[in-house]
């Protein structure tokens, strides 16, 4: 199989490694990180390390360097010693400007990994690199070469010199391609595009998308609201009417009577029980008036007494006042079925830009949102338009359901 990495090209056969690019390759690598050290190594050997100015000098001189050639150039640097592309991390910017370019990439976990390898590549590998460099490439080259430009030097010290030079040689390119091949690999493990890098943008779009859902599904309900208040409950109307009249035109006590009324009773029944449905799909009370006079709407049909105090400015997000408005609803329609409650109490009203919603009771308590009560499901709708809800009903009672609606301040 073809050999992709550097790593991988340590599999080879000496001689056919040798032959191959992957040494130089991987020389040129890590030449390439070695230069950020390039300008300390030359002030260090000129000042020394006594001056503490020449010192802060190369300690700025790495950094920039440094900065310039593993945070700009690295993933192209990495071509050298893995043909595997390694992709950007970075979500694309969808507007211009600087200041919005700084804020997102700040906010990006790969911006940090990046400045964490630009700060260890800068104040310990780049003098790595060039460590390796200078003992299997500098040092065995100036050695092989010493007894052209050392010939006052003596025979044994000119060979031993020269042995070890063409061995460090020799295994030059099992070091650098290995040396160079770890650092690849640990560059690709801090840069490369991870599942958690586009986790907060997948949990904004899903987010975005549930509201949108509720939206839709909210206006869907207004339609099924609307056309059953314009169509099926007006023939209904129509029909009670005329079994009305048809009554007025047959006497008392005649076979018919008795069918009319039977009939006339049985359309005010359906008539009722689909205004109930329509109020349970979409109340006509809370488009006209609000979410203040819905809620009295709800507790002047409950079966439990119940106290209300709203407090609110005016009219909120649509999509705030239904949810809170079938918060309300499922709230007392169980404590109507399980609390055995005497009285129930609910409050609205704003604090800061919250909306903070309290249904309790004085029952008997011990209500569980896992008990198939309807309130997980309240949980999650609460949930899609950004608010909480909460439930506290100790054995014994009170039983206290709040709901928390953030941003609800247009």
């Amino acid at each position: 199989m073809p050999v992709r990495t550097a790593l991988e090209a340590l599999s080879l056969p000496p001689m056919q490694l040798v032959g191959s690019s992957w040494p130089w390759r991987s020389a040129l690598y890590l030449a390439v990180g070695a230069l950020p050290s390039v300008p300390a190594i030359l002030l260090l050997m000129r000042y020394g390390i006594e001056e503490p100015l020449p010192v802060l000098l190369a300690a700025v001189s790495t950094l920039v360097a440094g900065a310039i050639v593993f945070g700009l150039l690295e993933r192209r640097r990495l071509r050298l010693v893995d043909n595997v592309p390694l992709p950007d991390a970075h979500r694309p910017l969808h507007r211009r400007g600087w200041r919005h370019a700084l804020r997102v990439r700040l906010n990006e976990q790969v911006t940090w990994r990046e400045i964490g390898f630009t700060g260890i590549s800068t104040t310990v590998l780049c003098w790595l690199d060039a460590v390796v460099l200078a003992c299997m490439v500098g040092y065995p080259t100036v050695a092989v070469l010493s007894p052209l430009h050392e010939r006052d030097r003596p025979p044994l010290a000119t060979l031993i010199s020269g042995m070890m030079g063409v061995g460090l040689l020799a295994a030059a390119p099992y070091v650098l391609t290995a040396w160079a091949g770890a650092r690849a690999a640990m560059a690709r493990a801090l840069l490369e595009p991870r599942e958690s890098d586009r986790l907060g943008e997948r949990l904004v779009e899903v987010t975005r998308s549930r509201a949108r859902l509720v939206d839709a599904f909210e206006g869907e309900r207004r339609r099924i609201e609307r056309d059953l208040h314009d169509g099926a409950q007006q023939r209904l109307v129509a029909l009670n009417v005329y079994l009305g009249l048809a009554r007025l035109e047959v006497l008392a006590g005649s076979p018919a009577h008795d069918p009319l009324v039977k009939a006339q009773e049985l359309a005010q029944r359906a008539l009722s029980e689909l205004r109930e449905l329509i109020r349970g799909v979409h109340p006509q009370v809370l488009t006209d008036r609000g979410l203040a006079a819905a809620l009295h709407d709800l507790a002047g049909r409950s079966p439990v007494p119940v106290d209300v105090d709203v407090r609110l400015p005016g009219r909120l997000p649509p999509s705030i006042e239904v949810t809170a408005y079938f918060v309300v609803s499922e709230a007392l329609t169980n404590i109507a079925r399980h609390s055995r409650a005497g009285r129930a109490a609910v409050t609205a009203g704003l604090h800061g830009d919250r909306l903070i919603l309290r249904i309790s009771d004085d029952g008997v308590g011990g209500a569980d949102q896992r008990a198939g009560t309807g309130l997980t499901g309240l949980a999650d709708r609460v949930a899609a338009v950004g608010g909480t809800m909460s439930l506290s009903s100790p054995p014994g009672g009170p039983t206290l359901v709040q709901a928390e609606f953030a941003g609800v301040v247009r």
